[in-house]
């Protein structure tokens, strides 16, 4: 039987390329990747995920962390960025590289991509498709079925694997003809187009940019932590603090021997963390701005335990910060 590998986002042009190559009584493995920017809800469940597109999209996966490796690439893409950190172009060689390890591995004939020639500026030209396929090594064995017609056929199209003429010809940024056909297919819970990766958002770029400027390591935590909560910065180092209850347990995932946290006492609230080296001032600083976002009334004082990892509690009543107080410690990125 037929064997294919199907990058698998969860996006609808993935779900789609998946199906329409199903449809053609192709055994299809969903691929799924986690990085710090994308698919990182799914670490730490990867079973219960698998089981979950299983359920919904009748598709059976294997979920891979690339984040160590993939934050390398980020550094230095050979292709450059896009509008902000996406190195788009490096980032699809890197997928298609694992995928091309993956089909070896599985011994599958071919590998399944949902990209739409035409649809984003920078990864989806046609000088763009040709550069990763030959990068990637999959010259031949990359097939994208939803602009497969609109591309030189491939090595399954041209040995019988799959009927050329079941394949489509979508090209451009219009999700008309993806959203047409998703519902032939009954497909009716996917992700809204552009949420993808947080690379392209500017805020986060401009974080992490400040972030290599400033160290030689950028490890998975560091990365993870630039892409989580609201930042201040102190005269004594960088203030955390978690937007919800998601954020809040990532934060606490992320101390480590030296930090200070912060958490409000007798009100709901959020998680701060405090990374680097506080004088007393930072710390009343730090409890204020915690104090700020926790669900206190009016402006009276709050409570706000701090606690080193592996030294001591201690707790400090204060006002919450003002807003013109707390614009001018947010963080300069």
């Amino acid at each position: 039987m037929t064997k294919a590998i199907a990058l698998f986002s969860g996006g609808l042009d993935s779900m789609l390329a998946a199906r329409v190559v199903m449809e053609q009584g192709v055994e299809v493995l969903a691929l799924h990747f986690i990085t710090p920017f994308f698919g990182y809800k799914n670490k730490g469940r990867e079973s219960e995920a698998s089981r979950e597109f299983y359920e919904k999209y009748g598709i059976k996966s294997i979920i891979v962390d690339v984040s160590r490796d993939y934050i390398k690439m980020i550094r230095e893409p050979k292709y450059g960025y896009g509008k902000n950190f996406n190195p788009c172009i490096d980032c699809k060689i890197f997928m298609m590289r694992r995928a091309r390890q993956v089909m070896q591995e599985q011994g599958a004939d071919f590998i399944v991509s949902g990209e739409v020639l035409g649809q984003r500026p920078m990864s989806q030209r046609k000088d763009a498709l040709r550069i990763v396929e030959r990068d990637s090594g999959l010259d031949n064995y990359l097939l994208r079925p939803l602009c497969a017609k609109l591309m030189k056929p491939t090595y399954p199209e041209e040995h019988g694997l799959i009927d050329r003429e079941k394949l489509l010809d979508i090209e451009g940024r219009s999700r008309r003809r993806q959203m047409e056909l998703a519902e032939q297919f009954g497909i009716s819970d996917y992700q809204t187009p552009a949420g993808g990766c947080q690379l392209t958002d500017p805020i986060l770029s401009k974080r992490i940019r400040k972030f290599l400027a400033e160290h030689e390591e950028l490890d998975i935590a560091d990365v993870t932590l630039l892409a989580t909560g609201r930042h201040f910065e102190l005269p004594g180092g960088m203030l955390f603090v978690g937007r919800n209850k998601d954020e809040n347990k990532k934060i606490a995932s992320f101390v480590r021997d030296g930090d200070h946290t912060l958490k409000a006492m007798e009100v709901p609230g959020p998680l701060a963390l405090f990374r680097g080296t506080p004088g007393k001032d930072d710390l009343i600083v730090a409890a204020r701005i915690t104090a700020r976002y926790s669900d206190r009334n009016g402006t009276e004082k709050v409570a706000v335990s701090v606690e080193v990892k592996g030294g001591e509690v201690g707790v400090l009543e204060v006002s919450p910060i003002d807003d013109d107080g707390l614009d001018m410690l947010r963080a300069k990125y």
